[in-house]
């Protein structure tokens, strides 16, 4: 892929207070009179759990969080975890995307090779599918692309059910026949919705209430700290088990992508003096930024070359260096291991890696060598922002 309901409950419980048989018919009715209980507490999720009772089919929920592992793809390449979509529900493998929008898999009347080599979602299997209509097209940076029609059905992530309109492929480029995911699941803003007016998923569960707060927040482990095990995106709530400090949030400059102010690039604590707008990309591998932001990172590592077929290459032996590159953002540097910078061997002998840093881009992404390094909450608050923190162990 890319390398580059809450149901609003009554404010009080009111106790009856003359419930007396009536003896005589009233022509003018009968008013019982209700009193105020002082003594009261709200328990939503206890009335909540009545009413599910009561009526099993409308299945209320209350704010909550949801928790989607992840399976890491060497070499921390992508992540992804899998989504139940309709109902019965078919279960999906699709890499979650700050830097898209759109809800996408392949269809089961898709014939292209790209989508036989991956799990298709039958609509007329799925009891809760529901007809669109409209059309759909989608391409990314790496020259890959799908189209389709959309639909609407039940998308449940981390245990969250949300009705929401899905993009169904019916033909995918041959770039993603080889890719381990079936799909695509954005997590960007709405503006960049392939198809104007389409709501993210975040958007229809935060307006159902069906989560305890409008953030996810991302845990990417590398192999080189976690053995790429344990990450999880988690839906409505923060882990604060998984980062040290404080989390530092940032404004969101630009809503469509997580778009920021970079103020500063610094080498071991020496400023670089380059600065720009910038995205948090979890669809992204690497970090991608300026070619002059490029030369002046790696004018710091000995041996590291600016290769007009692979780009940037660091030494592998970096993966054993305790130097530090950083990201100022808000008043703070986030750190990212220069150890991450020895991203994958040539594997011709050179020695050489491709570096986690490349340049040829403006507006700076901070994919995954920036995320695997730092816990980042997205909240899409109505003004939305970007948590950050250092991971514990990094």
């Amino acid at each position: 892929m890319k390398i580059a309901a809450f149901v609003s409950l009554a404010a009080a419980v009111l106790a009856i207070a003359d419930a007396s048989p009536i003896h005589k018919p009233n022509p003018k009715g009968h008013a019982v009179h209700l009193t105020r209980n002082p003594h009261f507490k709200h328990n939503v999720h206890a009335q909540i759990a009545k009413l599910n009772k009561r009526y099993p089919g409308l299945q209320i929920l209350a704010g909550s969080s949801g928790t989607v592992p992840l399976i890491d793809v060497s070499p921390d390449s992508e992540y992804y975890g899998s989504v139940s979509i309709g109902t019965p529900a078919q279960v999906l493998k699709l890499d979650f995307d700050t830097g898209s929008s759109d809800i996408w898999f392949p269809s089961s009347s898709c014939t292209t090779s790209a989508c036989k080599a991956h799990t298709s979602f039958n609509s007329a299997k799925s009891s809760t599918y529901q007809k669109d209509g409209r059309s759909w097209s989608i391409s990314y940076g790496d020259g890959s692309s799908a189209s389709g029609i959309l639909g609407s059905d039940i998308v449940s992530v981390g245990g969250i059910p949300v009705r929401q309109t899905i993009g169904l492929a019916t033909k995918e480029s041959s770039q993603f026949a080889s890719d381990p995911v079936d799909g695509m699941f954005g997590l960007g803003f709405d503006t960049i919705e392939s198809v104007s007016g389409v709501k993210t998923f975040m958007d229809n569960a935060i307006a159902a209430g069906v989560l305890a707060q409008p953030v996810v927040s991302v845990f990417l482990p590398s192999e080189r700290v976690f053995n790429g095990k344990g990450g999880q995106y988690l839906f409505g709530a923060i882990d604060n088990t998984k980062y040290t400090g404080s989390l530092t949030y940032v404004p969101v400059s630009q809503e469509g992508y997580w778009q920021i102010a970079i103020d500063d690039v610094g080498y071991n604590g020496q400023s670089q003096g380059q600065s720009s707008q910038g995205i948090i990309d979890t669809g992204t591998t690497l970090i991608i930024v300026s070619d002059d932001a490029a030369s002046a990172i790696h004018g710091n590592i000995d041996g590291s070359v600016n290769d007009p077929n692979n780009g940037w290459l660091v030494p592998c032996s970096l993966s054993s260096s305790t130097d530090k590159i950083s990201f100022t953002m808000a008043g703070t540097a986030f750190n990212v291991a220069v150890a991450d910078l020895a991203y994958q061997d040539l594997g011709d002998g050179s020695g050489n890696c491709v570096s986690g840093v490349q340049g040829g881009q403006d507006l700076w992404i901070l994919g995954d060598v920036f995320i695997k390094n730092n816990y980042c909450v997205f909240s899409q608050t109505s003004s939305p922002s970007v948590g950050i923190a250092p991971l514990v162990g990094v």
